[in-house]
């Protein structure tokens, strides 16, 4: 490991790619990689321009980048992304509103999925570099901003209506009845969604890394699902409806009311798993042994009777030299390829499959999704297709649902161990361990609640929406850790700057526009009434869209200065840079 702080030593010696990409036999790809270093051992990172910035809260160790992986290596946290997805926007509401509005809105579809691989990617950028969590920077900028995400994680996804609707789906598939248990009634689907939720604590009983079970079981159900997605296609799809699209970029329907805006915002944050899931990126990566990740520790059953690791608090830094420069390049390139092949593409081809079935069948519907897809759909297809429709809606509910216990339960441990428990002497993997047997007995709890049984879909109605607005703000945090905080060669260049300024804005204004719409008309808050086009806002909506704009401008200058500051303070920075880095 590189202990000058020269910015560029051996640069007479020839870089070759014996020194950038590893040999399969170097590390233990394709499973969780990590290296153990004697940390306190390490030099600290310097306070120059070379070195990522700490604040004022714990120094960076020193150390060189690993060696860059073969793609085939580092496939897994994008598929549990992708599997995160499948069972909200991609099966539900998408194909909702496209059936009810038209086909002008699936352009919406895909400049959200755009989106959501750019921010995905650089929340991703923090970990790569440092080896530190996403919550870890955050923390960085202040304690209250990674509480902030806990909070409004739990309001999003600890109403789960996505097991609800998974269960709700299950059952009918299976033509469940109704049994009755300690002398109370209680619906078929509901003792399902009780077997999954004991399944997927279960799960992670089996191995002492429980992120390689995860990664595994993911992987299969969402090759299973884009497999079920094509057969489905392959017995009812319209050729003719899917090349008719392009000329019938039409939008009907009501007018913008609650819960059109609200399942609107829902569907473009779940246009890629959306809010809370989207930061377990960060985590999935560190795990996996991406970058500098590969050094700072994972997460163990702390029963399985295997040796803890040391998960660091504090992070590295890279010395900018040829040979760290060609590996960011590299690990940067195999980084974007991953998610673009693996969550990017399988979004779009299941989406677009569920899409055309459901506009086929179910055009300018108003059910709700699952009802739709039960009730309008299924009657119609005959016996073996409705097979395939069941099944596949419940892999990719059942995905989500898996899915969306892993995030919330690997993202809120990390933040509650960094900011109380390592103070206090707990195990973060004890920690996991815990708020995971919580977390399932508390979806077990809500799936007995009245309001899980008569609209599973309200449920993830308003989880999708929380999601929503919780990603205006940290895409605006994300980028200003990733400007401010990092050295000229791993900061993102000039057009992911614009991109996430787009991003954030692109949130930020649906955000907006729903809580006007839901203050004026579900609190009858006339004076908060917000017009899609700005103008024509009452005040109090006009201060909500002059906020936006306030904060919006504010960051996007604080960001443009620290990438103009920094210019030309690292000798061949321009060696890092690759495709859209």
């Amino acid at each position: 490991m590189d202990n000058s702080d020269s910015a560029s030593p051996g640069e007479k010696e020839p870089v070759t790619d014996g020194d950038i990409y590893a040999d399969p036999t170097d590390a233990t790809y394709p499973t969780s990689t990590y290296t153990p270093v004697a940390y306190d051992n390490l030099e600290t990172a310097s306070q120059t321009p070379i070195h990522n910035e700490t604040g004022d809260d714990g120094d960076f160790k020193r150390s060189d980048l690993p060696k860059v992986p073969k793609l085939k290596y580092v496939v897994g946290p994008s598929a549990i992304m992708l599997g995160a997805s499948l069972g909200s926007g991609e099966t539900l509401f998408w194909p909702t509103l496209v059936a009810r509005f038209g086909w002008a809105l699936f352009g919406l579809f895909l400049l959200a999925a755009f989106v959501h691989f750019v921010v995905n990617t650089e929340i991703q950028r923090w970990t790569l570099a440092t080896g530190e969590s996403i919550f870890r920077a955050m923390e960085r900028l202040h304690p209250t901003v990674p509480l902030a995400l806990l909070l409004g994680g739990f309001l999003s996804l600890g109403w789960p209506g996505w097991a609800a609707s998974a269960d709700k789906i299950g059952a009918a598939g299976l033509s469940l009845g109704t049994y009755g248990i300690l002398g109370a009634e209680i619906n078929g689907w509901r003792l399902l969604g009780i077997a999954l939720m004991v399944l997927i604590w279960l799960t992670y009983q089996m191995a002492p890394l429980m992120y390689n079970v995860v990664e595994k079981l993911q992987l299969l159900l969402v090759t299973v699902s884009i497999g079920l997605a094509i057969l489905l296609f392959a017995l009812v799809g319209s050729v003719e409806t899917a090349l008719s699209v392009p000329t019938n970029l039409t939008l009907s329907g009501e007018q913008l009311q609650v819960e059109t805006v609200a399942i609107l915002l829902g569907a473009l944050a779940y246009a890629g798993a959306g809010g809370y899931l989207n930061l377990s990126q960060s985590l999935w990566i560190r795990e996996k042994g991406y970058g500098m990740g590969r050094y700072q520790g994972r997460i163990k059953n702390p029963f399985a009777g295997d040796d803890p690791e040391t998960v660091h608090r504090n992070g590295f830094s890279f010395v900018p030299n040829r040979v760290n420069l060609e590996r960011w390049r590299g690990w940067w390139r195999v980084t974007q390829l991953e998610h673009l092949l693996t969550f990017f593409f399988g979004l779009v081809v299941v989406t677009t499959i569920l899409t055309l079935v459901m506009f086929t069948y179910a055009a300018g519907s108003t059910g709700t999704a699952v009802d739709i897809w039960l009730v309008e759909v299924v009657p119609v297809v005959g016996s073996v297709t409705s097979i395939v429709i069941y099944a596949l809606l419940f892999l990719a509910l059942f995905t989500t649902e898996y899915a969306i216990v892993e995030s919330f339960v690997r993202n809120s441990s990390d933040i509650i161990y960094e900011l109380y428990g390592r103070d206090a002497g707990w195990s973060l993997s004890q920690v996991f361990w815990t708020l995971l047997t919580v977390f399932c007995a508390w979806g077990i709890v809500i799936l007995f609640l009245p309001l899980s049984v008569e609209n599973p879909f309200g449920l993830l109605v308003v989880g999708a929406s929380m999601s929503g607005l919780m990603m205006w703000p940290y895409i605006l945090a994300v980028q200003w850790v990733n400007t401010v905080r990092l050295p000229e060669h791993t900061m993102p260049g000039w057009g992911r700057i614009v991109s996430m300024w787009f991003a954030a804005g692109f949130f930020g204004y649906f955000s907006v526009l729903l809580t006007g719409i839901y203050l004026s008309t579900q609190l009858g808050w006339g004076i908060f009434e917000t017009e899609a086009i700005v103008i024509g806002s009452e005040v109090g909506g006009g201060l909500l869209w002059l906020g936006y704009g306030v904060i919006q401008i504010a960051v996007m200058y604080r960001v443009a200065r620290a990438k103009m500051a920094a210019a030309g303070t690292v000798d061949d920075a321009k060696r890092a840079r690759g495709w859209f880095s």
